[in-house]
């Protein structure tokens, strides 16, 4: 049986609607993962610095394994105090497949207790 001549092309219509749709929601979905896969990686990054700095490594040393780990572009911030190392890791992320998407900046924090060295203060060597 042939459908009725006000019905055709409805499937065309509908498939017309929902296609824009479906690439929108597979573009957000992608875009979330991008931000999200950003986020570990800084999170990672900074516990890796903050260990470092804990080990008492010069500060040079943990920002070069910080930037390592961290994704493209970001920066990093390391602080020592007392007898804890703080490292802070930021990076902005842009997707490239679809610059109408706004850049998302992506932060991890990590603190550590400093370990004590046979010298007595953190990051110094013992003479001897």
């Amino acid at each position: 049986m042939k459908p009725a001549t006000g019905e055709r092309g409805h499937v065309t219509a509908e498939a017309a609607v929902a296609l824009p749709a479906l690439v929108l929601a597979l573009a957000a979905g992608l875009w979330a993962v991008a931000v999200v896969t950003a986020q570990l990686a800084c999170v990672d990054a900074a516990r890796a610095g903050a260990r470092a700095a804990a080990r008492g490594e010069p500060a040079e040393a943990v920002r070069q394994e910080v930037l390592r780990a961290a994704p493209s572009h970001a920066s990093a911030s390391i602080t020592r105090e007392n007898d804890l190392a703080k490292v802070v890791v930021s990076a902005v992320v842009r997707p490239g497949w679809a610059p109408v998407l706004p850049p998302v900046t992506v932060t991890a924090t990590a603190y550590a207790a400093t370990e004590a060295t046979a010298g007595g203060s953190p990051g110094t060597a013992a003479n001897g």
